[in-house]
């Protein structure tokens, strides 16, 4: 299938990328890996008249750390990438793990955190991540700057609260605190290039080894028109004492608060059970995790 016709616009900095943004306005799309957006082109699902590449524009597939208090990710940085960081692997492992599972290797060498977040699928690996570590999104136009909870940037699926004339700029994760332990778990007919059925994203953190949850996140893919945190799972889990019966009753806790649909990959029903069985998972492994953790 062949691409619709289209401007090409190339920018070498971030501020001739927004304004390219401001002039164009509605008509011009934001290309960073393409693994979705040229997709939906060649399927005539989408046709804008303008492509914005970020691929020349420096900086924005950085990494950094913030001096043990956080790291900044820019949006441009590939799946490939945050599922190899040792940082991101050892602090911020629900996203390590979602981008690891996201496509095969050929689309992690492509699709990048940005992209995945911006485009806003239901079924998406890296939202969840993002939300249970409380990602804070940075967006940026012409006229300003301003900072979203991710909690607070999907509106539906395929919508989000950037305006036509932003672009997302880097995303910003503090470090768990000391004994948390994080898990992502995704449920796929395959193990590779496929679409959520469900997906789990976790983090825990213990008063000391051995002690009580004194904070728990959980949110789910897959489930309803946006990613959902579980809230009053998380409310649940909070004073307890960790244990596979604990953990199978915030499972069961999360899936009223989902609205999962009958399709093609899945009953309304198995959603539902898998929603519990591996919410209930997910906080086994991300408790393993916590028990493991190192200063």
């Amino acid at each position: 299938m062949l691409l619709p016709k289209f401007e090409y616009f190339e920018p070498t900095t971030l501020e001739e990328a927004l304004r390219l943004l401001s002039e164009l306005g509605g008509n011009a799309r934001v290309l960073a890996g393409g693994t979705d957006l040229l997709v939906r082109m060649k399927l005539k699902v989408e046709r804008p008249s303008q492509l914005i590449s970020l691929r020349k524009v420096p900086g924005l597939s950085a990494i950094i750390p913030r001096d043990n208090h956080g790291v900044t990710i820019g949006p441009a940085a590939t799946a490939a990438d945050l599922s190899k960081n040792e940082l991101i692997c050892d602090r911020f492992t629900p996203i390590a793990l979602a981008a690891g599972r996201l496509g095969a290797p050929v689309i992690r060498n492509r699709a990048t955190i940005g992209g995945n977040l911006v485009n806003a699928r239901p079924a998406a690996d890296l939202p969840p991540a993002c939300m249970v570590l409380d990602a804070t999104l940075k967006l940026k136009s012409t006229h300003g700057e301003r900072e979203i909870p991710v909690g607070e940037f999907f509106r539906g699926p395929g919508e989000t609260v950037i305006e036509p004339n932003e672009l997302l700029v880097s995303l910003f994760v503090e470090t768990p605190a000391p004994w948390s332990g994080g898990a992502y778990i995704k449920l796929g007919a395959r193990k590779t290039l496929e679409i959520s059925m469900v997906n789990v994203a976790v983090l825990l953190t213990l008063q000391e080894p051995q002690g009580l949850i004194v904070d728990a996140k959980i949110a789910l893919g897959a489930v309803a028109p946006t990613p959902v945190r579980a809230f009053a799972a998380e409310e649940f889990l909070i004073g307890r004492q960790p244990s596979e019966k604990v953990f199978a009753e915030a499972g069961a806790i999360g899936v009223g608060l989902c609205q999962p649909i009958t399709d093609h990959r899945g009953t309304m029903e198995y959603r539902c059970l898998m929603i519990e069985t591996l919410t209930s998972r997910a906080l086994k492994q991300a408790h393993e995790r916590a028990l493991g953790w190192k200063p």
